[in-house]
């Protein structure tokens, strides 16, 4: 599938950007030198009746990407949400891209739901609608419980979304090792380990019995969370391409209008997204990774409802120390610090200079310092920010990718509700604070040696086994490798005993 025949798309990808007048666009946008801009026109041309026609109804960018397919549809979104990139007016247009693409038939939706849950939907519903809204992955219906009378909402894949995503990534394979072979800078970038983590994460969006686990999952990890709500999921109408939860009321987050005139504190919101987004991801290690306004909205109880569960995110205890104390490192203006932590965890390469690094972080860190979002631009910062990882040959981390894309999206989000006055550190701060001081202090050493002594203490009972079995295979050809191998496991041995003897101790202690 990953083979030479992917570069037809690749082309004709090129070619739809040409015909429907998104080339152009992207063109005038970029930084790019005018001879090369002439050259990519010209270069593209010959090939525009190759690409897609696509919905005449939507602007250029919007009517490619909607046409080239779900894949590129998702990064549509990502950039919807990125008006200080792309611009507020393309970005205007890209939301359409998070709810409001071209649904399929009822009659189709009513077949699936059937095939799926093995029940006619009529034994199962009452009053389902036609598509409420719908997006690259699923559409959604209103209807109500045949054995409660409860209004839920009906998620439903596309049909042959499966197959779509294949080829569209499949394609994107093909490019990963196209740019690998062209630019060899780019092997700093994992462009092939991005597509393969993208590749996972869509595998799991268009399994729907993943999602609702995810959602159940969520809602468990939130459940104490203030002005927080999450729809609860309906197992026994929920499989495989439907899944069933309750329906939500409110203003969709893209509303800004709606949101201004039902008087709500639009500086509040931005900041209570950004907060709680950290909180999940820190707190947790477990975070919503597409929280894009069409994803959010505020009900009548001023509480802020998530859905949509298909992109999860984890990270693992240790990343998430290394990420608030990066955090913490800027909030604080202490460089230094965030150079080392960098070092500790292995993101840069111990042969590089530390304060160098730090002199750099300090380039990028202290020109948004005590400016407001309207004042500051992502786009030449980001240009920045890979100018100095790349001279200091950070590689990609793909751990990190979909938490630092997720960081950008809801960034862009609180962007969106309060322009002006929103600033990301201080929104962030008091997250980093509290983790910091749970996770970092002396109590959380104490923690971890708890945790350690009682990972080491259930090996008691098996090390004069252990023992045993060392003693008893020691069938060494060498007779002069015999004694010190037997030797060297007894030592280990010995060891394995003094920290289990330490370890009860300890938790005697405690």
């Amino acid at each position: 599938m990953r083979g030479p025949h992917n570069l037809w798309r690749l082309i004709r990808t090129g070619a739809t950007f040409e015909r429907t007048g998104a080339m152009s666009i992207i063109l005038d946008k970029l930084d790019l030198p005018p001879m090369v801009k002439l050259t990519a026109r010209i270069l593209g041309w010959p090939f525009k009746i190759l690409g897609l026609k696509g919905d005449l109804q939507f602007p250029p960018i919007v009517r490619a990407l909607t046409a080239l397919g779900p894949a590129y549809i998702k990064f549509g979104q990502i950039l919807s949400t990125r008006p200080d990139l792309v611009g507020h007016a393309l970005a205007k247009q890209l939301q359409v891209l998070q709810e409001s693409l071209p649904p399929f038939s009822l009659k189709l939706a009513l077949q699936e739901i059937e095939a799926d849950l093995g029940q006619p939907p009529s034994e199962l519903f009452d009053d389902i609608s036609e598509p409420i809204a719908a997006a690259s992955i699923a559409q959604v219906h209103q209807a109500r419980l045949k054995s409660s009378g409860q209004k839920v909402a009906i998620k439903v894949l596309r049909p042959g979304i499966e197959k779509a995503f294949r080829k569209d990534i499949d394609a994107f394979y093909l490019a990963a090792n196209i740019i690998e072979i062209l630019s060899p800078k780019s092997r700093r970038l994992r462009p092939l380990e991005v597509i393969e983590h993208f590749d996972s994460i869509v595998r799991g969006e268009l399994d729907l019995r993943l999602e609702a686990s995810a959602a159940s999952e969520f809602a468990a990890n939130t459940s104490e969370d203030k002005l927080l709500s999450v729809p609860k999921i309906h197992w026994k109408v929920s499989g495989r391409k439907v899944m069933t939860l309750d329906w939500v009321d409110g203003t969709p987050l893209a509303d800004i209008e709606a949101l201004k005139a039902s008087g709500t504190d639009m500086q509040e919101l931005s900041t209570r997204i950004l907060s709680m987004f950290l909180r999940h991801a820190l707190r947790d290690g477990f975070f919503h990774g597409d929280m894009h306004q069409g994803n959010l909205k505020l009900n009548s109880k001023g509480e802020l409802v998530i859905f949509d569960f298909g992109i999860m995110g984890r990270i693992d205890e240790y990343t998430r120390r290394v990420y608030a104390e990066i955090l913490m490192g800027f909030i604080r203006k202490d460089y230094r610090r965030v150079a080392e932590v960098h070092f500790e965890a292995g993101y840069i390469a111990p042969d590089q200079d530390v304060d160098e690094f730090a002199q750099a972080l300090r380039s990028v860190g202290e020109p948004i310092f005590g400016h407001s979002a309207e004042d500051i631009s992502m786009a030449r910062l980001l240009s920045h920010l890979f100018d100095v990882t790349e001279r200091f040959g950070m590689e990609t981390r793909t751990e990190l990718i979909l938490l630092q894309r997720t960081m950008v999206v809801v960034e862009g989000v609180s962007r969106s509700l309060d322009p002006v006055s929103l600033d990301i550190w201080d929104a962030a701060k008091p997250e980093v604070e509290r983790y910091i001081t749970e996770n970092l202090g002396p109590r959380a050493f104490v923690r971890d040696l708890i945790k350690t002594a009682q990972s080491l203490s259930r090996f008691g009972p098996q090390l004069p086994q252990i023992i045993e079995s060392i003693l008893a295979s020691q069938v060494v050809k060498k007779p002069d490798k015999k004694i010190y191998s037997i030797q060297n496991k007894l030592m280990w041995a010995a060891m394995g005993s003094i920290v289990t003897l330490g370890s009860v101790l300890l938790l005697g202690f405690f």
